[in-house]
């Protein structure tokens, strides 16, 4: 049986790591696969992360616009028609919608909207509903407790 405390590379695909700077007769001896003279040669010399040899950086050069709300929280969004796919008398959260594929990726809370027409009495627990869905769900019977949002 294979587990974590058994396993090993298959062999001949790993290879000792080449040690540079150990005489010429190594292969990669004097100046160490460095090539001669210049930045990359040097000991630290390296440009930072972006720099593009005093060309204007790509970052600066592409156009910024708009504002990215790092806080935003992502709603995903259900109609109400959708809820048909349940049967009657079911308690209704994220993860049972989840389960029905209504909700996919990652989402901070559901709201229900109110396009189309609701035929089963389901009780809700969103966190947030419109005043049109709301109306619909308990038309039909149903209830809704707002958790959040």
């Amino acid at each position: 049986m294979i587990d974590l405390s058994n396993l090993s590379p298959a062999p001949g695909s790993t290879h000792r790591e080449k040690r540079v700077g150990r005489g010429t007769s190594s292969g990669k001896g004097k100046t160490a696969g460095r090539g001669q003279k210049g930045q990359k040669s040097r000991s630290g010399g390296s440009p930072r992360i972006g720099f593009e040899g005093g060309q204007m950086p790509i970052n600066r050069r592409l156009p910024k616009r708009g504002f990215n709300n790092i806080f935003a929280k992502n709603i995903a969004i259900v109609n109400v028609s959708d809820l048909n796919r349940f049967d009657g008398s079911e308690t209704v959260d994220i993860v049972a919608l989840r389960a029905k594929g209504l909700v996919k990726g990652q989402a901070d809370g559901v709201k229900i909207l109110g396009n189309g027409d609701l035929n089963v009495k389901l009780n809700l627990l969103v966190d947030a509903v419109s005043a049109s869905a709301r109306e619909k769900i308990e038309k039909a019977g149903g209830s809704i407790e707002v958790c959040g949002g």
